[in-house]
């Protein structure tokens, strides 16, 4: 992605370097010391522009590490309040949690994938497609599936109350993705800081042609290389829920809580 820019700002470092240099038509002076004072506030620009976009990255992270903690536990704990004999009605829960982090990342890019759901008794997976929050509808057929355990005394009082904190986590997590997914860092600001980079690329082979002539070339390469890679890396990490090499393994984990809840109920 950085490759034609380098190519375009090595060929605009050579020209005005053979000018200087060679042919001596332009005498350009050095400002290293101004570029040096603007490169310091350049960076710490971008290492707050990058910090920024990690700590939405790494929430991200924690909210599906915590997603995957309550699935756990919430399977655990239905394993063992619903009686041995009850195999369906385990795995029947069991599909409904597993299908939990499919849906919600699917929901998070914005779309749908029909295969990797499972049916549940209560209904297709096909009848999903007509809720435009499919992991909202899933919470709610997971909690009148409880309320029905309640219902039909397979489980007290006491142990719906204790079932509750890993249901209501679950909306929880979701309503904290979302709002990472629909609270973008402001364009105004992204906009601002890859202005300040282009202006001080641009007039960084300026001031170092006198004073290194034609080493100024790969410094400049480089230094733009540093700057450009840093706010490309913001870029890709501050949405964390989609499908680029740096974004979260969403896929593996939500793989990862179903072989688990498959392992509990055996």
């Amino acid at each position: 992605m950085l490759i034609p820019a380098m190519l375009t700002l090595a060929i605009y470092s050579s020209i005005l370097t053979y000018l200087d240099v060679e042919l001596q038509v332009i005498k350009l002076r050095s400002t290293t010391v101004l570029h040096s004072l603007l490169g310091f506030v350049l960076s710490l620009l971008l290492v707050f522009r990058t910090n920024t976009a990690y700590d939405r990255w790494w929430e991200g992270r924690k909210l599906w590490g915590d997603l995957v903690n309550n699935s756990r536990n919430l399977m655990l704990k239905l394993n063992a309040f619903i009686p041995a004999e009850k195999k369906e009605l385990k795995n029947n829960f069991r599909i409904l949690i597993s299908n939990y982090p499919f849906a919600l990342k699917e929901h998070l890019r914005g779309g749908f994938k029909e295969e990797l759901l499972e049916d549940h008794p209560s209904h297709r997976v096909g009848e999903l497609k007509t809720y435009s929050h499919i992991p909202n509808r899933i919470a709610q057929q997971l909690y009148l599936e409880i309320e029905n355990l309640k219902k039909e005394n397979i489980i007290s009082e006491e142990k719906l109350i204790v079932l509750n904190e890993e249901l209501r986590s679950f909306t929880n997590i979701v309503g904290a993705c979302e709002r990472i997914k629909a609270t973008p860092i402001p364009y105004s600001y992204s906009t601002f800081i890859k202005r300040i980079i282009f202006l001080y690329i641009i007039t960084l082979p300026i001031g170092l042609v006198d004073d290194f002539k034609w080493a100024s070339i790969p410094m400049v390469l480089f230094v733009f290389y540093a700057f450009a890679s840093l706010e490309l890396i913001a870029e890709e990490i501050e949405d964390p829920f989609g499908y680029e090499d740096n974004d979260l393994p969403t896929d593996e984990i939500a793989e990862r809580i179903k072989k688990n809840l498959q392992e509990i109920i055996k």
